[in-house]
């Protein structure tokens, strides 16, 4: 008991990097990503985060288990940011380990995405 109702939840996986687990809470989309986010599975990413023609885009992505993240990985989380800016809604990162976290503050992400240190954080205003 009191555990909060997940209306939906898909998983999308790329064999040899990279899981996402998609649900939702509150009418925000929650991405769960495990493994290495590069040019081999950012795709799996990508489509995870493609939230076109919903109508609160709002979306967190929990990266507690991300171990790896290359310039495709901050290629796709800029895209998507700026697509869902541009919907009215935003992007929020969440648990980002030390060494993805110093690949996001060397090319400047953290400056442009809002990152939280946890996703109970990232889901609240």
């Amino acid at each position: 008991m009191g555990e909060e109702e997940v209306p939906s939840t898909e998983h999308i996986a790329q064999p040899d990097g990279l899981s996402v687990t998609a649900s939702s809470a509150d009418g925000i989309r929650v991405l769960t990503a495990v493994g290495e986010i590069d040019h081999h599975t950012g795709g799996t990413l990508g489509q995870a985060l493609d939230v076109a023609g919903a109508p609160l885009p709002r979306v967190v992505v929990d990266m507690r288990q991300v171990t790896f993240m290359d310039s495709s990985g901050i290629n796709i989380l800029i895209t998507a940011h700026q697509a869902l800016t541009q919907a009215g809604g935003w992007l929020r990162l969440a648990g980002v380990g030390h060494s993805v976290m110093r690949t996001l503050q060397l090319v400047g992400v953290d400056a442009l995405i809002d990152i939280r240190e946890t996703p109970d954080q990232a889901l609240t205003d």
